[in-house]
């Protein structure tokens, strides 16, 4: 990542503040406002940001997207599986020559099941242990 999209990340992780308007992370970080703005744009596509407003205020507040963390890990894991699928749709077209690269795309595309098997029941456990913490706190 570049050093400002990951310098606002920080800035929107360690402020004590849990959203930003423009004028701040421009003032806090120091940067131009055609710099906040890209950076600002990049994160928003890359799904890593998000903005809101307020009703009667034309500022609009940045945010980190960590409140849906659980749908963005599964969507993270059906694009992982996306690319094993096509791996092994690759893996019949090469020739098989290459031997050394082929198996190295076998061991990704084995590694990608594997994490796709056991994340399920990973979740499981964390949320079986996370519903024990939150009893005890």
């Amino acid at each position: 990542m570049q050093p400002v999209p990951a310098r606002i990340l920080g800035l929107l992780l360690v402020s004590d503040k849990t959203e930003l308007s423009f004028e701040e992370i421009q003032n806090s970080l120091k940067i131009s406002k055609s710099s906040t703005s890209a950076s600002l744009n990049l994160l928003i596509s890359l799904n890593r940001i998000e903005y809101i407003t307020y009703s009667g205020v034309r500022k609009r507040y940045f945010r980190l997207k960590i409140f849906n963390w659980k749908e963005d890990m599964k969507k993270k894991m059906e694009e992982i599986s996306e690319i094993s699928t096509l791996f092994k749709e690759v893996i019949k077209q090469r020739s098989k020559s290459t031997k050394e690269f082929n198996q190295s795309l076998y061991e990704i595309v084995d590694f990608f099941d594997f994490f796709n098997d056991e994340v399920p029941a990973i979740f499981k456990k964390w949320e079986q242990k996370h519903k024990k913490n939150k009893e005890v706190k």
